[in-house]
């Protein structure tokens, strides 16, 4: 079981768009909580990829990264994740050696199966898409193959190799809700990030078998793995509870099919809900951490057991963006990370 103090924190941005504000505002808040949870001492900082939709600003990860590359000096950035059904492996190994290229030694490339959109959606990024397990297999070996120079007979990266060569490649992650994929990373010597925030159920399990699975690659000599949750840090109790509730009701209403962007703690109505919709809730909630700042400590301690693991990506949306800066801020001085300034005095030693 890792030691508070020895858990790493990490943390997922997906640029919400607030009721009344816009994308790029939401856009410019990410650079914004790059540099300052840098300071504040995280370990990485991934942006995600979603499409058609009104509330969450990030569509292209590698284009947000390079910008964010040259916002800061160390945190390492990358992918959670590029949905890699959508494009070619060679296009997408080609964008992050080059991200790896500007910035060697920071970039994390996280690969997911899902299209991050609905099904019409995936089909016009890509209509040439099969929703198929083998094909993303192949585009997964294909993918490692371009990133590592490395070629099985007879196969396109005996011809093609993927520019810009540098000395360094990016970290290969696969991220997943599901267990079948933790699998496929295990298989290909990959790192594994669960997202907890999506699926809260089996995630222990799942991990298990990728430690259980996993196969040395080019690219990693053995396991190495995160958890994602949802985290949402304040003050008081109270206020913690202010931010989940908008964020348990604002998951009901999108699979209500409302599509809201964020909306403040007053906005909440209470209408009536089902029974189902009552069981929704509490599973959202699962999804989640919330409270005080020891109270979250211990919690995200409990869950880094259940898991394996020594690092904890954050992933926190909140309506106010003052809140999500603060609970960051709340989360690293109750786990007392290093700040950068700090970091960078014991480098130069």
């Amino acid at each position: 079981m890792p030691s508070p103090s020895s858990l790493r924190l990490s943390v997922l941005d997906q640029s919400p768009i607030r009721q009344g504000g816009t994308a790029q505002q939401a856009i410019q808040e990410t650079i914004q909580l790059a540099r300052f949870t840098e300071q504040l001492g995280y370990t990485r900082f991934w942006v995600s990829e979603h499409h058609n939709t009104s509330s969450l600003a990030g569509s292209t990860p590698e284009v947000l990264l390079a910008r964010l590359g040259v916002e800061t000096q160390h945190i390492r950035l990358g992918s959670g994740g590029v949905m890699l059904p959508h494009y070619s492996a060679l296009k997408v190994a080609e964008n992050f050696r080059m991200l790896e290229t500007l910035y060697p030694g920071r970039i994390d490339l996280g690969i997911g199966r899902a299209p991050g959109a609905d099904r019409l959606t995936a089909t016009a990024l890509n209509p040439g898409n099969t929703f198929n397990e083998h094909d993303f297999v192949e585009q997964l070996m294909d993918l490692s193959r371009f990133l590592t120079d490395t070629a099985e007979p007879d196969t396109i990266q005996e011809k093609i190799k993927a520019a810009p060569q540098a000395p360094t490649v990016p970290e290969l992650w696969m991220l997943s809700s599901s267990g079948q994929s933790g699998l496929f990373a295990a298989y290909l010597g990959m790192a594994f990030s669960f997202a907890h925030f999506i699926n809260p159920i089996g995630g222990p399990n799942m991990m298990r078998l990728y430690k259980e699975r996993f196969k040395p690659s080019a690219l990693l000599s053995a396991p190495q793995a995160n958890v994602a949750i949802f985290v949402l840090c304040a003050d008081t109790e109270e206020k913690a509870r202010q931010l989940e509730d908008t964020m348990a009701m604002q998951m009901l209403r999108l699979e209500r099919g409302e599509r809201i962007n964020i909306p403040p703690y007053t906005a909440l109505t209470s209408f009536g809900l089902s029974p189902a919709e009552h069981d929704r809730l509490v599973y959202h909630r699962q999804r989640m951490v919330s409270g005080t700042p020891e109270q979250v400590k211990a919690k995200l301690t409990q869950l880094a057991a259940q898991y394996g693991v020594d690092e904890v990506v954050a992933v926190t949306i909140t309506y106010d963006f003052a809140d999500r800066l603060r609970s960051y801020e709340l989360l690293a001085q109750a786990f007392e990370l290093t700040p950068a300034a700090a970091q960078l005095a014991v480098s130069q030693d």
